[in-house]
């Protein structure tokens, strides 16, 4: 039987707790998942049960939202992070991830975090959840990939400024991003030869040198080291023709030189149901793409969209493994 999924309960202050009240009435039939996180912040529109070991989720799931009880210490204020709460949050992820990483848990999905909160809260040390989980993973790289039905997408720099890239995108960063993505593509999501489709850095993908030279020094030299590998790979190509129907039919995964690159096209066709999915992790990790949302937190109207397909994609990933 596969084990159920644990869920870290994010920043408290923001829609997490709201939404997976709803995605546990939507999906209480289909799978089975716990929270981690302190039960008295929960909304309360759903029933819930403490459990105190995720196998006991099973039982409890069709007819109560399970939680992994952890004491925050004060109550949840929707919209105000608490920084209080930072060491708590921190723990759920940690707990979280100790779970799936010794099979107690099929995965984890881990629910928004509000990354100021908790750099004042506790300093963390870490950009975002992508980089800490990595680090409790023990791995170097790891890629951030964002899925839906209609398209994947992996930006090779994530989380800095645009003026950086250039110098970030080096051919290991690059090398490295192709192989873990189809690595994952293939023990994760069943494709057996992945498609990859690389997206040039600068416009028309430099246009022979015309509008930047990466392009043809860096970006497709390593196209061609790993082709000779037996990837099959495509680029670079100019990304302002990549993201049609037609040509999102003739790759599985489309590699991106920035975060802005790769995350448009995916929030253009499919906002609500895209989902950020981390490969190179000795364990599997989704979560919904989405922020906090202080502004609607607390008024029962947030999406739970992302958050539904986050979920179901880390059962259908931990039902293949």
């Amino acid at each position: 039987m596969t084990a159920p999924i644990a869920i870290s309960c994010g920043e408290p202050a923001g829609i997490g707790l709201d939404i997976i009240e709803k995605a546990w009435d939507a999906l209480k039939g289909d799978m089975r998942f716990f929270l981690i996180g302190d039960p008295s912040h929960l909304p309360g529109t759903v029933p819930h049960r403490i459990v105190t070991s995720p196998g006991e989720a099973a039982d409890v799931m069709p007819s109560a939202l399970p939680v992994l009880a952890q004491d925050f210490g004060t109550a949840r204020m929707p919209g105000v992070p608490d920084a209080a709460h930072a060491k708590h949050i921190i723990t759920a992820i940690r707990h979280g991830t100790d779970l799936a990483m010794s099979c107690a848990a099929s995965a984890i999905c881990t629910l928004p975090i509000h990354k100021k909160a908790l750099k004042d809260g506790a300093d963390f040390p870490y950009p975002g959840h992508t980089e800490f989980l990595a680090h409790l993973g023990g791995v170097d790289h790891v890629v951030m990939m964002l899925a839906s039905d209609q398209l994947r997408v992996v930006p090779a720099t994530i989380h800095i400024p645009l003026a950086e890239v250039p110098d970030a995108l080096t051919p290991d960063v690059l090398r490295d991003t192709i192989r873990i993505t189809a690595e994952g593509l293939r023990t994760q999501f069943g494709i057996s030869n992945p498609r990859l489709a690389i997206a040039g850095l600068n416009p028309h993908a430099g246009e022979g040198g015309a509008m930047g030279h990466e392009d043809a020094r860096i970006i497709a030299p390593v196209i061609q080291e790993l082709q000779a590998e037996g990837y099959d790979l495509t680029g670079p190509l100019p990304a302002d023709t990549m993201f049609h129907a037609a040509a999102r039919a003739r790759y599985d995964a489309a590699i991106c030189a920035y975060h802005d690159q790769a995350l448009i096209p995916i929030k253009t066709l499919d906002f609500d149901r895209g989902v950020n999915v981390t490969l190179g992790l000795p364990f599997i990790r989704t979560s919904p793409d989405h922020g906090t949302a202080f502004d609607i937190a607390g008024q029962g109207i947030a999406n739970p969209t992302s958050t539904i397909e986050a979920l179901r994609m880390a059962w259908r990933m931990a039902c293949a493994a």
